[in-house]
């Protein structure tokens, strides 16, 4: 593996891995994006597809006949097509909410043909939503804007049924500096070790600046106990990733 990173050819945004390209601070989910998304992701965050596992078999809690659940950011509707197959036959209606329309079209073509699946171009903010049985955001809160953080929380609540379960799986930042420092060097061993190179975690890192915001732990903790969520737990972590269910 080279030391040396590859100079950016002028006025061509820096690749990011999987033909993907981004420039400093501009990260998005459009263009070419959604076409090798997965893929990409897989790299990126450890165990991606195991959590669709997770979270569909803590469904089983919560997802009765002709129950009713979310996915908000749905992105390519994969764990969105997982939850519906996961319930076949059980009446339970699905909803993917995306709010960029070319992961919409993805979303749409991977869920093609399955009748419990509705795929919405929304925004899960000002979107009017029906009570759900089930919410999940799967690495989506973390792209909301701090300042408009607490109020989709506060929508997450007030949507769900009594008994409803909100899942949400999140990059984390650690407690404190010693940690955080811990925590991003084992993490950027992570992205080495699954073949991506240096120059593209160092642009796909600068993509995201100002762009994904992750909170602690506890902070997300403490945005749930505000909205109202009172019985809430860790069900996977990973060292900066963490996935937590939250019953209203």
């Amino acid at each position: 593996m080279s030391d040396t990173v590859p100079k950016t050819v002028p006025g061509t945004p820096p690749g990011v891995g999987q033909n993907i390209s981004a420039d400093n601070g501009r990260w998005s989910f459009g263009g070419r994006v959604a076409e090798t998304f997965e893929d990409h992701i897989s790299l990126s965050v450890p165990h991606y597809r195991e959590g669709h596992d997770i979270v569909a078999r803590m469904s089983d809690w919560f997802l009765h006949e002709h129950a009713a659940a979310l996915e908000i950011g749905c992105s390519t509707g994969a764990l969105t097509r997982k939850l519906a197959e996961w319930h076949k036959g059980k009446g339970v209606r699905l909803v993917g909410m995306e709010i960029d329309a070319d992961m919409v079209a993805a979303a749409r073509r991977n869920c093609d043909g399955i009748d419990e699946i509705e795929i919405r171009h929304d925004d899960a903010l000002t979107a009017e939503i029906e009570p759900m049985d089930m919410i999940v955001s799967y690495y989506t809160v973390q792209f909301v804007r701090p300042a408009r953080r607490q109020a989709l929380f506060d929508k997450i609540y007030a949507t769900l049924n009594w008994g409803g379960a909100f899942v949400m799986f999140e990059k984390v930042r650690a407690p404190d500096a010693r940690f955080q420092d811990m925590m991003s060097t084992l993490y950027t061993d992570f992205k080495l070790d699954n073949g991506l190179g240096e120059a593209e975690i160092v642009h796909k890192t600068r993509s995201l600046k100002g762009v994904l915001e992750p909170f602690s732990s506890q902070a997300n903790m403490d945005m749930m106990a505000r909205a109202g969520f009172n019985d809430k737990m860790t069900v996977f972590k990973h060292l900066c990733f963490e996935g937590f269910l939250a019953i209203k």
